[in-house]
């Protein structure tokens, strides 16, 4: 018990948790538990985690910002290599927070988890030359489900440029124009560049 530290509430937005695990390490390497369910509960979070996903993605890439429309998904996300810039953007209808986003930096290094609830839409760039990148959810992929959010909306105004990204808004989620600030092009999906902004979709 008591193998990790969880930050509650993040940016001021219920439900948003940063959970930092316990490391124990020597001149071997280092061991750790990257998930236990009695100290989630411990913790005040009872979620019942049904599927484990990875991916991989190249420096540039950015992706969403997505969520499910009639089956949202609880998500524990984290950096397995790499580093990535992580956002959640509030999207729960009635929420004192609606439209707020908060983000936070996931890397091999720091091992930090961020907990996202039900209700809100999700994304990630990533800043090194490969990224791993894991979550578990607590219901399955449902197919022609998915509703998207364009990443640069500017009425959200997600900070991307804290996280070195260049570029000037040009009214769609188009990639074109951004980079890093090494100069790697944005890479987005065909499917990403086409979200609309948030007072274009229905609240969920």
């Amino acid at each position: 018990m008591g193998q990790i530290t969880v930050e509650k509430n993040m940016g001021g937005i219920e439900g948003l948790c940063v959970i930092t695990p316990a490391v124990h390490g020597d001149n071997r390497g280092y061991f750790m538990e990257t998930y236990n369910e009695n100290d989630m509960k411990e913790a005040g979070i009872n979620i019942t985690f049904v599927q484990d996903n990875q991916s991989m993605s190249v420096k540039g890439v950015l992706r969403g910002l997505h969520f499910q429309k009639q089956f949202p998904q609880t998500k524990l996300v984290r950096a397995i290599k790499g580093s990535v810039f992580d956002v959640a953007v509030d999207l729960r209808s009635g929420s004192k927070t609606y439209g707020k986003w908060f983000g936070v930096e996931l890397t091999e290094e720091n091992k930090k988890q961020f907990l996202i609830p039900r209700g809100f839409a999700h994304g990630f760039i990533v800043l090194s030359d490969i990224a791993e990148f894991c979550y578990k959810c607590d219901d399955f992929y449902h197919p022609n489900d998915e509703g998207g959010l364009a990443w640069n909306d500017p009425d959200i105004g997600i900070d991307w440029a804290s996280v070195g990204v260049k570029g000037v808004y040009n009214g769609t989620a188009s990639a074109a124009g951004y980079t890093l600030a090494d100069g790697t092009l944005l890479n987005l999906s065909e499917k990403d560049q086409k979200w609309f902004g948030i007072k274009e979709i229905t609240k969920y």
